[in-house]
């Protein structure tokens, strides 16, 4: 996280993880046709062999506070999911402030969801980081293709676990702005009981959460989009 006290601008780094073509390019996409031109920036590709790492801002989304306006910039960013590519995925890892796993939700994929958990906690701990202290929700995509794990299998699976679990299909847009309001809020949660921004700057995260929400042409009530997980337990708090 970044915070320019005296531009009152709040900007947070958000990752999405997961192994190759399991939607992660999707999902970006995604986000970056429903912000309005005022508050995206333009959507950046870094091909590598195979693969590619995209990634764009969402401008200083402004909202009103008791002391005077406050902006908040949320920088959204995949990693190219190839095993060749670790050192790029460690790369943009750093100054991470909460991470989407993107699972393909084909069975046949079972391992190598499992094979990129395992390499984004190598990759944290590289960076200093740990993941258990990291904001994190898991999105289990592709639930339009055949061969797909159960939602209520994913549901048990959730519910040994804390993080928040959404059910997508980012190619039609499915699922998206769930999991990413999802992941804002934990993400929003943990920096503020860190760092007491809601304080500092005199504002009320739910506010600040349900107007990003609406930049992003969603009228839905920001509580009834988390409500649309299947499972995980992690508290409001993000600890």
């Amino acid at each position: 996280m970044q915070l320019d006290f005296s531009a009152r601008e709040v900007t947070v780094k958000l990752v999405y993880y997961g192994p190759a073509l399991s939607g992660k390019t999707s999902n970006l996409v995604a986000l970056h046709g429903l912000a309005g031109a005022d508050t995206r920036g333009r959507l950046m590709t870094l091909e590598t062999q195979d693969d590619r790492t995209l990634f764009f801002d969402l401008l200083p989304l402004t909202f009103r506070a008791r002391d005077g306006d406050v902006s908040l910039r949320i920088k959204l960013f995949t990693v190219p999911g190839q095993p060749i590519h670790s050192a790029t995925r460690r790369l943009v890892l750093q100054g991470a402030d909460g991470i989407a796993l993107i699972a393909d939700s084909r069975l046949s994929e079972t391992q190598h969801n499992a094979d990129a958990f395992f390499d984004l906690r190598e990759n944290l701990r590289t960076n200093g980081l740990d993941l258990a202290k990291m904001p994190l929700v898991i999105q289990f995509n592709k639930r339009d293709l055949p061969d797909i794990r159960t939602e209520a299998e994913l549901g048990q699976l959730a519910d040994r676990g804390k993080e928040p679990v959404y059910l997508a299909v980012a190619t039609k847009g499915a699922g998206v702005i769930e999991t990413f309001m999802g992941l804002l809020h934990l993400t929003w949660a943990q920096l503020d009981a860190t760092h007491q921004l809601a304080k500092k700057l005199s504002i009320d995260g739910d506010t600040l959460l349900t107007h990003a929400a609406q930049k992003l042409g969603v009228s839905t009530p920001f509580g009834d989009l988390l409500a649309r997980r299947v499972g995980g337990t992690r508290p409001r708090s993000g600890r």
